[in-house]
């Protein structure tokens, strides 16, 4: 069967039935509680962290000690105060573990795989058309072959799993992918989760390609960022994530934040999809219309060279859309922050995100308070990053609001 998401936001696996089950299900619980402290916070002292969690110190050494063993934790250069003996902060070992990610998007695939603190190590990509699932799950065995062919045996030894990032109901897409409806219809009746995971001896999961960007925000990004926050990644489609708490909501179906199925009013009056303006396959279109080449936006995004006149009336149409979907939002779930990021170069996203913040100043809605709207800290890898996330989360981390709740005792 296919493994269940599991993002930081999820309680999966942390419902008290299975934590207080037995000593070592405890032990497991109040390592990740150790091991997602440090990486939210960073390198940090046992006392710091007997403070923060609530443990006892003398649990604190225990956990440290195991996990210093393990791999995943390192010292640090102690920290000498006026008294008593010096501190010595703990922080998370690069090699402590390795996740791959597999992002399958509409004209590429990429595998990745992290260090554990989500620094990429090796990456395979491949172009295509657009996804089927048997290219998948062949390329995917490939690349895994071609990964751990360069990696030293302690190494493969550390991988902990494989996070996928797909795009949901992708048969009702085909259109849009250029596809016939016949060879989309394949991935309504494939769990390409379970024919991969058949060929390794690791967990594979799986989530909403947006949905993991979004956790790869909440994993890998700047620590500092709002509890609450609406979340968009302009890719071939748009879509989203909604975070509340610092948990990603998925909803009932793990596609909740489809933010690029919401319809939206174009400068003409006429009222479409947001996908239909603010994704990049209308920015491929508008420069195929144009006579200009459009492959390039698939290639490495520090390689783009996006004609201006195309590239102006694209970001003005996507801003505008953008806006009117943050403002809907915004009604609904009261957060006063907007994250933007996508599969783009860092000025680009930096102008979009300027002429979103100038149609929402100038969209009167009255009775909301207009949420600020900042560039998101992933950039293009988000998805593939938020992939491997995936098994990093399930093993290592518990959701963040459980810093707060206390151990398990």
């Amino acid at each position: 069967m296919r493994q269940s998401t599991a993002l930081p936001s999820e309680n999966t696996d942390l419902d008290t039935s299975r934590r207080g089950s037995n000593q070592s299900g405890m032990r497991a619980y109040n390592e990740r509680l150790v091991l997602s402290l440090i990486r939210q916070s960073g390198a940090m002292a046992k006392a710091e962290i007997a403070r923060r969690t609530g443990l006892s110190a003398q649990t604190v050494s225990v956990i440290m000690r195991a996990l210093e063993a393990e791999g995943l934790l390192e010292r640090g250069e102690p920290v000498r105060g006026r008294i008593g003996q010096p501190s010595v902060p703990m922080n998370l070992a690069r090699g402590g573990a390795f996740f791959f990610g597999l992002k399958v998007g509409r004209r590429s695939i990429d595998l990745v795989l992290t260090d554990f603190l989500g620094a990429v190590q090796h990456r395979v990509r491949m172009s295509h058309p657009y996804p089927t699932p048997d290219n998948t799950v062949q390329f995917t065995a490939d690349a895994i072959g071609q990964i751990l062919a360069m990696l030293p045996p302690a190494h493969r030894s550390r991988i902990a799993g494989l996070g996928i990032a797909l795009p949901f109901q992708l048969w009702d897409w085909a259109e849009t992918l250029g596809a016939g409806a016949a060879e989309m219809r394949g991935w309504k009746n494939r769990d390409i989760a379970a024919e991969i995971g058949t060929a390794w001896d690791f967990p594979v999961f799986v989530c909403n390609d947006a949905s993991a960007a979004c956790g790869a925000e909440l994993v890998f990004g700047d620590q500092g960022k709002p509890r609450d926050f609406l979340y968009f990644f302009v890719g071939f489609f748009v879509g989203g994530g909604l975070v509340l708490d610092n948990s990603l909501f998925t909803g009932r179906t793990g596609n909740a934040g489809a933010l690029g199925s919401m319809i939206v009013p174009t400068a003409d009056g006429t009222l479409r999809q947001l996908v239909d303006v603010a994704s990049l396959a209308a920015l491929e279109n508008a420069l195929a219309r144009s006579g200009d080449q459009s492959t390039m936006i698939w290639d490495t995004p520090d390689s783009w060279n996006v004609p201006e006149g195309p590239l102006d009336t694209w970001l003005t149409d996507a801003a505008q859309g953008i806006a009117r979907a943050i403002l809907s939002s915004v009604c609904l779930f009261d957060v006063d922050h907007v994250l933007i990021d996508g599969w783009m170069p860092k000025d680009m996203r930096a102008e979009l995100v300027r002429r979103i913040e100038i149609h929402i100043a100038d969209i009167p809605v009255a009775g909301v308070e207009k949420p600020e709207v900042v560039e998101g800290s992933i950039g293009p890898d988000a998805r593939a990053l938020g992939a491997a996330s995936l098994p990093l989360s399930k093993r290592f981390l518990v959701e963040s609001s459980s810093y707060q709740k206390g151990p398990v005792k």
